[in-house]
C-alpha cells in the first residue's frame, strides 16, 4: 500500500523490476481516497480499521517500553497517521519512501501548504484515546516539529537509505505501514526486505509493523499493484527470522462495509517486535 519500490535499472529481477514498473503508475491522491477518506476514512465508527490501527499504535507507545531519541518510518508512502502517537515519544523522526511523489505529498502537509491533505480527524482522534488532554493543533505541530527529513529508501538494497544517509543509525526504532508486502513478488523478497531494514535498527530497539493479510492486490489510479498475500503465521515467522523477538501481535479482519472494491485485502496485522541483541 505504501509505495515504497525498486528502480528498475538497479536490479535484474523479474519479479521486482514489474513491482517498480507498476509503481511508476502510483497515484498518492487515489491512494489516499481509497484508504483515508470514507468509508475506510470514517472513525467514528469503533470496528473501523481506522480505529483499530490508531489504537494499536497508541496502546503500544503509552507503555513507554518504545523510545528514544531516533525513529525512522519505513516506506511512508503519502501518509502521517502512524506517527501521530510516536511523535511524543521521539525527538528526531525521519520520514522514507521511494516514490518522489509521495515525499512531495508528505513535504506538502508538513509546510502546512494549500492543497495538502487534511489528517485533523486522524490527529482529533489520537489525541481523544490518548487522553492527555491535547489539542490535534498541538500534536500536528509535535510532528511536524519532530520530523527533521524526508528521504528517499529502497527496502531491496542491503543499504536501503544508501551510503551516508544523513538519518541518525542505527535508529532507536521503526515503524513501517504497508511497505514491505507491498513492494516484494514473493514471501522471500518480504524477508531479505524485512532483513534489510533491520539494519537501520540497534540491538534491542523496537519495530512497529502494520501490514495487509491475504491481499494480493490494490489500486492507486490506474496502477494496480500486486502484494505478497501474508499470514498471521507468515508475519511472525518472518519476524523472528529477522532475528526479532514478537511482543505483540494483533489482527483485524476487514469487515464487508470496507471491502470496497479498490484491493481484496481480507485483514490487517499488528505486530510489535524487539530486536535481539544487547539494550
Amino acid at each position: 500500500m505504501s509505495a515504497n519500490a525498486l528502480s528498475p535499472a538497479a536490479d535484474s529481477d523479474p519479479g521486482r523490476v514489474a513491482v517498480a514498473s507498476a509503481y511508476g503508475r502510483f497515484e498518492p491522491r487515489a491512494y489516499l481516497r481509497n484508504n483515508y477518506a470514507p468509508p475506510r476514512g470514517d472513525l467514528s465508527r469503533q470496528d473501523g480499521v481506522g480505529p483499530w490501527k490508531l489504537l494499536c499504535l497508541a496502546q503500544t507507545f503509552a507503555t513507554g517500553e518504545v523510545s528514544g531519541r531516533t525513529l525512522i518510518d519505513i516506506g511512508s508512502g503519502p501518509t502521517v497517521y502512524q506517527l501521530l502517537s510516536a511523535c511524543a515519544h521521539f525527538e528526531d523522526i525521519t520520514l522514507t519512501d521511494f516514490l518522489e511523489v509521495n515525499r512531495q505529498e508528505l513535504g506538502l502537509w508538513l509546510r502546512e501548504e494549500p492543497g495538502a491533505f487534511n489528517w485533523s480527524e486522524y490527529s482529533r482522534h489520537v489525541c481523544l484515546i490518548e487522553g492527555k488532554g491535547e489539542s490535534w493543533q498541538e500534536k500536528e505541530r509535535q510532528l511536524r516539529a519532530r520530523v527533521k527529513r524526508i528521504l528517499p529508501i529502497d527496502v531491496h538494497q542491503p543499504q536501503p537509505l544508501g551510503a551516508g544517509s544523513p538519518a541518525p543509525l542505527p535508529a532507536d526504532a521503526l515503524v513501517s505501514t504497508f511497505c514491505l508486502e507491498a513492494v516484494s513478488p514473493d514471501l522471500a523478497s518480504f524477508q531479505r526486505a524485512l532483513d534489510h531494514i533491520t539494519t537501520l535498527l540497534r540491538p534491542g530497539g523496537h519495530l512497529l509493523l502494520i501490514g495487509a493479510l491475504e491481499e494480493s492486490w490494490y489500486l492507486a489510479g490506474e496502477a494496480r499493484l500486486v502484494v505478497v498475500p501474508m499470514r498471521e503465521q507468515d508475519v511472525s515467522e518472518s519476524l523472528l527470522r529477522s532475528g526479532y523477538e514478537l511482543r505483540n501481535l494483533r489482527t483485524f479482519t476487514m469487515p464487508a462495509h470496507l471491502q470496497t472494491g479498490v484491493d481484496d485485502v481480507k485483514g490487517i496485522f499488528f505486530a510489535w517486535a524487539q530486536k535481539k541483541g544487547a539494550v
